[in-house]
């Protein structure tokens, strides 16, 4: 039997240790069974810059999520209250594709006690969600599983 294949969304192509890091998500997918497929796995041409190259970055990490069997994404906080948009877009695909989608976060409580308001009103004067959930209720009701970590969300998978 083939191992199946999880296209490993997130931010952390952001990190400094981006490379590093993916190929220890990598190693944890290969002890649990699976293949992981990391957005940086693919080398972009040298010769593309700005539009070109932003074009060639999502081309190759919509081809990992079509070949991906299932996508684990990292939905922590990324720059303020909220995942990150790129991964929020990598979730919808997948789940337009029927993949299975799994999130992981270390936030656990529920967006009221995450995001500072008063009255059920932010800062900038906008409702905060009061549904007990712990992310957006588009992500929240979609997904097919969450967790607290990336391997939790492995050893929920095997």
């Amino acid at each position: 039997m083939t191992a199946k294949k999880i296209y490993l969304a997130g931010f952390d192509v952001f990190r400094q240790d981006a490379v590093a890091h993916g190929k220890t998500l990598q190693q944890l997918c290969e002890e649990y069974g699976f293949i992981g497929l990391y957005p940086l796995d693919n080398a972009a041409p040298s010769h593309l810059s700005g539009r070109a190259l932003a074009r060639w970055i999502y081309q190759a990490n919509i081809a990992l999520i079509e070949q991906a069997d299932m996508v684990i994404a990292n939905v922590n906080p990324f720059r303020g209250y909220e995942p990150d948009s790129g991964t929020i877009f990598e979730i919808g695909y997948a789940k337009a594709l029927g993949k299975k989608v799994w999130i992981y976060t270390e936030q656990q409580q529920d967006l009221r006690h995450q995001v500072p308001h008063q009255d059920g009103i932010d800062q900038e004067g906008y409702l905060v969600e009061d549904f007990g959930l712990n992310i957006n209720l588009m992500i929240a009701c979609s997904v097919d599983g969450q967790a607290v970590s990336f391997e939790a969300c492995l050893k929920a998978l095997v």
